[in-house]
């Protein structure tokens, strides 16, 4: 069992800790909502005021929504980083750009990860991770506790390229998923067969696949529609820092029924 500190308990983060605990770490949790500190003290968590007193652990898991949220909670006196120990792993679950994660004074395991907070509870979430091979084996054990899938692609920064390829890539399906379903409108057949039959075809997609669970393409827009921005900023970002181009996604990302560009 390992000393767990965690810094990020929200829509996933309050499931992953739940897990944690129910396999038996030790989890010390920074959080400020007076709500969200009551939750996490009755799953058992040690709750504590600021991230670096979160950081004097085994492994510290950030588990935040943006590269501006992963620097606030990593810098400064009061930050993740000034309270690690020489021996701390430090893991990032954060979708966003390498130069965030390069540009800590810390090494950091990018461990970008894929699903929901069903899949957490479940312990079905899949995990990628880059990074040196002995703090990623801490990270695997760690995170089975709520991981399905585990996936060590590379060294630091390799993980989160692969999710930043994923992203842009479900982005564009989300596109064409919602393309799909008013073709199949303007064809004259209804929403719901339509999702149901093609999911059983060649065109099948994860995109599709969340889209037919929800009542219609604006609940998609909404849910899904904060982060595929941010994500699809983030990739732009790493497009732009590594000379490197994707024509053909971006453009379908662009040119889509969804606004997915920031």
């Amino acid at each position: 069992m390992a000393h767990v500190g965690f810094v990020g308990a929200g829509q996933l983060g309050m499931p992953m800790v739940e897990r944690l605990l129910t396999a038996g770490h030790t989890v010390v949790v920074h959080a400020r909502r007076t709500e969200v500190r009551a939750a996490l003290a009755a799953l058992g968590a040690q709750v504590v005021d600021t991230a670096r007193e979160a950081a004097d652990a085994d492994l510290v898991i950030l588990c935040l929504f943006s590269d501006e949220q992963l620097v606030a909670a990593c810098t400064g006196p009061d930050g993740v980083v000034a309270g690690l120990r020489e021996d701390t792993v430090l893991a990032s679950h954060v979708t966003g750009t390498r130069a965030t994660l390069a540009s800590l004074d810390a090494v950091v395991v990018d461990a970008p990860v894929s699903g929901t907070a069903d899949d957490i509870r479940a312990g079905r979430l899949t995990v990628l991770l880059g990074g040196p091979p002995e703090a990623v084996s801490l990270c695997a054990d760690v995170m089975a506790a709520y991981a399905g899938t585990v996936l060590h692609v590379g060294g630091p920064g390799d993980a989160l390229a692969v999710k930043l390829v994923n992203n842009l890539l479900f982005a564009a399906h989300s596109q064409l998923a919602v393309a799909a379903v008013e073709l199949g409108a303007a064809f004259g057949v209804s929403r719901e067969p339509l999702l149901a039959a093609v999911q059983s075809c060649s065109g099948a997609s994860s995109a599709l696949a969340t889209l037919a669970t929800l009542a219609d393409e604006e609940t998609f827009a909404s849910l899904a529609g904060p982060f595929l921005r941010k994500d699809v900023s983030a990739c732009s970002d790493e497009l732009t820092s590594s000379g490197s181009t994707a024509p053909l996604l971006l453009q379908t990302v662009r040119l889509g029924p969804l606004d997915l560009t920031a």
